[in-house]
């Protein structure tokens, strides 16, 4: 299956995790990867993304011609290393987003993967990338919300109920 996003990866924990970034044209998703580029991201894919299921989990790689290439807008097409390929482990849809959102999931190829909105071009958008990658296992659980809840967590601001 090949969709229109893009795809950088973090390498986390001994493995290089991917994040496809979607978006409507114009909502900032070249921009954020440039960014999150020079945060140590990795490219995989830019603007098109193949995707494939390999025992249970998502993968996903450039199209052969896009492979080392990112668009960068104002300048023109550029070469960039790039990784041949990774785990996808989180979709970003660059938009705006709630401040304490619920656990959001996305399906591709028959798989669900966690799901985030970020406002894209806010200066924060790269390291929330990385976070939400980082706390993924807390996500698919409900970890957070059922600590926020039971009072557990301390909540943003600082007090803790």
């Amino acid at each position: 299956m090949n969709i229109h996003a893009g795809l950088l990866a973090a390498h986390l924990g001994g493995r290089w995790l991917g994040v496809l970034i979607e978006g409507d044209s114009g909502s900032g998703k070249s921009d954020l990867a440039l960014r999150a580029l020079d945060h140590g991201f990795r490219l995989v894919a830019d603007d098109r993304v193949d995707l494939w299921v390999c025992d249970g989990t998502l993968y996903g790689r450039a199209p052969t011609a896009l492979a080392g290439l990112i668009e960068v807008r104002g300048v023109g097409i550029c070469r960039e290393p790039a990784l041949p390929f990774c785990r996808i482990a989180l979709a970003v849809r660059c938009a705006q987003h709630e401040r304490m959102p619920e656990p959001a999931f996305n399906n591709y190829v028959g798989l669900s993967i966690p799901a985030l909105s970020l406002p894209a071009l806010e200066c924060s958008a790269p390291a929330k990338m990385l976070r939400a990658l980082q706390h993924l296992g807390a996500w698919t659980e409900g970890a957070y919300q059922d600590a926020h809840v039971a009072g557990a967590a301390p909540r943003p601001g600082g007090d803790s109920r």
